[in-house]
């Protein structure tokens, strides 16, 4: 028998052979021939008039010529990209998706030559810095397409910043100066009145936390704090009269307030709420001096003050964007750290969009298999594509990940326990190319199972919507469909889901945010599953009307859950045509289902630079969220070489500080290109009414993450801009706010921006340097005037440094600090130093 299976075995394999030689031969002709290892790209920042124009540099670094068929190249641009001149000639650039391109040689006769660089010229309309520039090429061969090779990128870019730029930041810097430097405040944000006194107390390891079980949580954050700083855990004792101590008392003070008073028996701290007693501490932590973090202390004084204090508004938020671009959890919690310094209490989750999902849901694994992944693949089921140039590979950090139910719980335990609400967003119906594209992967492995009903249970999409649209984004499948029973029990399994989480961490979950913003002109008109609804249903009107019933099926899901609907500003809107023209108008027959509405928009020109008070006025509860003065990823400055977005002008520390809530014209000053903009503007514009201030129910700044591809890039974005925020968010009113002209040049405008800026400068930045194992901050680029033969220099905060070289060379930690004009003729680099001798963006000017 085992004669005959043998020779049944060769008789087979004789006859296999041929074929397997040819599956042999079939793999040989796949096999890539390695060019993308050979290839490299960079760009060539050349200057066309006043606008720098990129050129794309595609260079063959071997010695051998690579043909340039059978391969393209595929990469990610915020911005539509365009070839110029005869390059459209020789490529062709396809845009495939969202911000996906490609871009293929148009004839195969070309070759790259050993060495030889090719010179492609793409230009992005309106391009304004290089963040703009697209990233993530990567190689794709032909007979090879379900995988991505990256490109090397070789680009060196200039670390300096434009001298007209460091003029007009030498301008504002001289415009707001005062005399004298005025001296910090030693707590911080601002309080409602404090008073030093003559004296210090000396906090040592022996000082005791007294606390009632009340307050035992904020002691034991208080003692780990302390153990940090001294080396030893001070002990938490329920009753002591003995000195020194620090006393956490139960008594009267308003919502979220406190008192501290500080003197020779140490520190009493008094509120009613668990919350006061908190930021009593974390007004502490900004009295004790700012290098107490830098090293271990012996002892650390505590200066005699009075404070009493409590904030503004209750809501005092700040959102983080994990979606675009993933940020770990690690920084997640040291945002939550910097928030609880400052007394931010609402960390405002965006969890979700076109471009990722980062939260494991229990009964939906798809949506992290599929949804958290972005990555080069020719199976539309295995994950999303590359975004912002995230790349083909699908381990990079950024472009892929997301949070486990227990990485979630735990975020939420931290930021409970530091009186920090987390409102979870997950947007739709836009903006849910993520969820979408998961829920077709569930879809498709159930129908393989021959399981229809399980596939549809929860079906983001219509399979027969013929629709056409395009995002802002540019997305053409990225909006679930509203008329089908399937999208609402995704959202009920979703909600219900995080519910459970909040439950198990202990955490408060009163709101959710359901998204609501740009939904393209489009969607749903040729969705059967739509215009059959509409048939049905004829108070929907048309496939407007579609807005309307999906957020007042959303609200219906939420109230079930005990839970209120909070969105951006368009689920208070309907879409209309008014003068011919398709519009977003105020829809005051959903202003009873209690909605909150978070209002971004206030742009120059589009007719909502008085939509939050629009709102307010017509009874919805809105959470000021203004783009800006309170969009965190726009550029510091319009630099070519300054990081961030810019689509909406440019956010410096100063723009969330000067911005006033009640009236927000009279420090608009300039539109999204940084032009000046006259009061005339908002003559006509709505005014917030008196007794709808008590609808504006807090303040958010926001960090969309499309530029945040970099470890560092988080920390830069975010200081010390959030500073500014955190002032304006808990800080009372200040005198300046009132006035209606000359703000910027008011003594009382002057006087309070030099003391932010003194104790920014002198106290909180040095502290954020070490506090929490380091922030990495942006520091700011010198204020440069040049003429006459002189060059003059200011800071935008004190407690840096100025030093500059006057032979071209960078300056470093022992070039020669500025202190008065330079007049060596040559050419001048200046650069700011930190105190611990980081140094930003440095200006480059020709003295001559």
């Amino acid at each position: 028998m085992r004669n005959l299976l043998l020779k049944n075995y060769r008789t087979k394999l004789t006859l296999l052979l041929p074929f397997m030689l040819m599956i042999f031969s079939v793999k040989a002709q796949v096999a890539n021939p390695g060019y993308h290892t050979a290839l490299s790209y960079s760009w060539e920042i050349n200057t066309q008039g006043s606008k720098p124009v990129p050129v794309l540099l595609l260079s063959n670094n071997s010695g051998s010529a690579i043909p340039v068929s059978g391969w393209s190249i595929y990469f990610n641009s915020i911005k539509k990209t365009l070839l110029v001149g005869e390059d459209s000639l020789k490529y062709q650039i396809s845009h495939l998706n969202g911000d996906l391109f490609r871009i293929k040689f148009k004839s195969a006769q070309v070759t790259l030559k050993p060495n030889e660089t090719f010179r492609i010229n793409i230009t992005v309309p309106e391009l304004r810095n290089f963040t703009e520039v697209a990233k993530g090429f990567y190689l794709v061969y032909d007979n090879d397409a379900g995988k991505g090779y990256p490109l090397k990128n070789t680009t060196v870019l200039t670390n300096s910043i434009e001298p007209e730029i460091a003029l007009a930041s030498y301008q504002k810097n001289a415009q707001l100066s005062l005399p004298t430097q005025v001296p910090p405040s030693l707590v911080f944000p601002s309080p409602v009145s404090y008073s030093v006194q003559k004296g210090t107390f000396a906090l040592t390891a022996k000082t005791v936390i007294v606390a009632p079980d009340k307050f035992k949580s904020e002691a034991e954050l208080l003692a780990t704090e302390l153990e940090g700083l001294l080396g030893t855990r001070p002990s938490i004792v329920s009753k002591s009269n003995s000195a020194p101590a620090i006393k956490l008392v139960e008594g009267n003070s308003p919502a979220e307030g406190y008192s501290l008073v500080a003197d020779a028996k140490g520190v009493t701290i008094t509120a009613s709420q668990a919350a006061g007693i908190f930021y009593g501490i974390q007004s502490l932590k900004t009295m004790l001096p700012p290098k107490a973090w830098a090293a271990r202390q012996t002892s650390l004084l505590v200066p005699f003050v009075k404070v009493s204090d409590a904030p503004r508004f209750g809501h005092r938020a700040f959102m983080l964007d994990v979606a675009r671009n993933f940020q770990s959890k690690p920084k997640v919690l040291k945002v939550l750290d910097v928030m609880a310094l400052y007394k931010m209490n609402v960390l405002h989750f965006h969890l979700n969009d076109d471009e990722g999902w980062r939260l494991e849901i229990d009964g939906l694994p798809e949506l992290t298999q599929v949804g958290s992944k972005r990555g080069h693949s020719v199976d539309k089921f295995a994950m999303l594509p590359p975004s912002y140039g995230s790349g083909p590979e699908s381990d990079n950090p950024f472009g892929s990940g997301y949070f486990s139910r227990a990485d979630y719980v735990e975020i939420l335990k931290y930021a409970t326990a530091r009186h920090i609400t987390v409102i979870p967003e997950i947007e739709t119906p836009g903006h849910a190319r993520a969820a979408i594209k998961s829920m077709d992967a569930r879809y498709n492995n159930y129908i393989k199972k021959g399981l229809k009903a399980e596939a549809e249970q929860y079906l983001l999409r219509d399979m027969a919507d013929s629709s056409v649209y395009r995002s802002v984004q540019g997305w053409n499948d990225n909006v679930l469909n509203p008329a089908m029973p399937s999208t609402y029990a995704f959202i009920k399994k979703v909600t219900s889901e995080i519910a459970k989480m909040y439950a198990d961490a202990g955490a408060p979950l009163k709101t959710i945010h359901m998204g609501g913003d740009e939904v393209p002109e489009g969607v749903w008109a040729k969705s059967p599953e739509v215009n059959k609804l509409m048939a049905q249903d004829a108070g929907i009107g048309s496939v407007y009307g579609m807005w309307k019933y999906y957020f007042g099926k959303v609200n219906d899901v939420l109230k079930e859950q005990g839970l209120s609907l909070y969105g951006w500003e368009e689920i208070g809107l309907k879409r209309t045509v008014v003068n011919n023209r398709k519009r977003w108008v105020l829809d005051t027959t959903v202003a009873n289902r209690g909605y909150t509405t978070d209002v971004w928009n206030n742009i120059i020109g589009t007719g909502a630079e008085d939509l939050a008070y629009n709102l307010a006025n017509n009874g919805f509860k809105v959470v000021l969220s203004n783009v800006t003065n309170m969009y965190l990823d726009m550029a510091y400055n319009n630099s070519f070489y300054e990081h961030g977005m810019n689509w909406a002008g440019f956010v410096n520390v100063d723009k969330p500080f000067y911005f006033i809530p009640y009236n927000y014209y009279t420090t608009t000053t300039e539109n999204e290109y940084g032009e000046p903009v006259p009061q005339s503007v908002f003559k006509n514009k709505a005014k917030l009414k008196d007794e709808a201030k008590q609808n504006i129910v807090g303040l958010q700044s926001a960090l969309w993450s499309e530029t945040l591809y970099a470890d560092s890039l988080i920390d830069y974005m975010l200081l010390p801009k959030l500073l500014g925020a955190a002032e304006r968010s808990w800080a009372k009113a200040p005198e300046w706010s009132t006035l209606t002209d000359s703000i910027f040049t008011s003594t009382q405008y002057k006087q309070d921006w030099a003391k932010f800026a003194s104790t920014i400068g002198t106290r909180e930045l040095p502290r954020l340097a070490h506090y929490k194992g380091g922030y990495q901050y942006r520091i700011f680029e010198p204020g440069v005037e040049c003429s006459n033969g002189v060059v003059k220099a200011n800071a935008q905060l004190p407690g840096f440094t100025i030093r500059y070289t006057t032979n071209g060379s960078e300056p470093n930690q022992n070039s020669p600090a500025y202190k008065t004009l330079i007049t060596t003729k040559g050419t001048i680099t200046l650069k700011v130093f930190d105190q611990q001798g980081r140094s930003g963006k440095k200006v480059v000017v020709q003295n001559n």
